[in-house]
């Protein structure tokens, strides 16, 4: 005869029952889970004072790799985007302080020194380039306009800048001839604005119309006269309505291909005469 304790046969398998172990039994039968439950606990105050001179020195360490280590200091200085001027001109300009930190280099005050010394600059970027170099990224003037002077030429961009003084014409660039010193134009516009009228001029020009350009003639803000090719005049008038003006010389010297004297001043009833 079975007794108290015996297992009925065919019966399922005793299970432990009971609530599971909590966090602290689990933690005191596993030190090691104990230490790392430790490590996420808040920190006391030795814990700030530690962290806390842990940020100062990286900060101190920060500080002295980018101002007193010999790890990123100028050594190398580039020009790129040159065409006239040569890499060698601009580095020399830019005067860049070699050997110092680079994180100290006034990029725009050697933006600002390079357009001074070398007005052909239009723009210019200044850039560091980790952990050595300094790149200077060019943007020249090119001429729109060219003025005598003596036995040289004075080169006039799309701004109406003067920028430069060279030897030889460049080709295909109109010349300038101002003719304002008793118009009333020039002490209300002044010479800057009404050469700058006649490189807006000069700009709108498509480039089979600006071949045959010789000279721009400015008498006034409103009375420009263009020189063209095989004894041709233009009037344009005033520097304003410069791209329908353009159009409308095409299609008349498509047309009137004998005419001599051209008149686009008013752009929507334009005349031609002489043969």
């Amino acid at each position: 005869m079975a007794g108290p304790t015996t297992a009925k046969r065919g019966g399922k398998k005793a299970s432990r029952s009971g609530p599971p172990p909590s966090k602290a039994s689990r933690t005191r039968r596993f030190p090691r889970l104990r230490r790392l439950f430790r490590v996420f606990r808040a920190p006391g105050r030795r814990g700030l004072i530690i962290i806390s001179i842990l940020v100062v020195l990286l900060g101190a360490f920060g500080v002295w790799t980018l101002y007193g280590s010999d790890w990123l200091r100028v050594e190398h200085v580039k020009a790129e985007g040159t065409e006239v001027l040569t890499p060698d001109e601009v580095i020399e300009a830019a005067q860049a302080p070699m050997n110092a930190p680079l994180v100290s280099v006034d990029t725009d005050a050697m933006a600002r020194r390079l357009r001074a010394r070398l007005p052909r600059i239009k723009t210019v970027d200044v850039v560091r380039s980790w952990p050595h170099t300094i790149g200077l990224e060019v943007t020249e003037r090119t001429p729109e306009l060219l003025m005598r002077s003596g036995k040289k030429f004075v080169e006039v961009d799309a701004e109406g800048v003067r920028f430069a003084t060279v030897p030889a014409a460049p080709k295909g660039v109109p010349f300038l001839e101002m003719a304002a010193s008793d118009s009333p134009s020039l002490h209300r516009f002044g010479t800057d604005r009404l050469r700058r009228a006649a490189a807006d001029v000069a700009g709108e020009l498509p480039a089979p119309l600006r071949k045959d350009v010789r000279t721009v003639h400015v008498r006034s803000y409103d009375s420009l006269t263009l020189e063209l090719t095989g004894d041709r005049t233009v009037v344009w008038g005033s520097s304003e309505q410069g791209a329908e003006k353009a159009k409308v010389l095409t299609s008349l010297l498509k047309a009137a291909r004998d005419a001599r004297h051209f008149d686009v001043s008013v752009p929507s009833a334009p005349a031609t005469s002489g043969s």
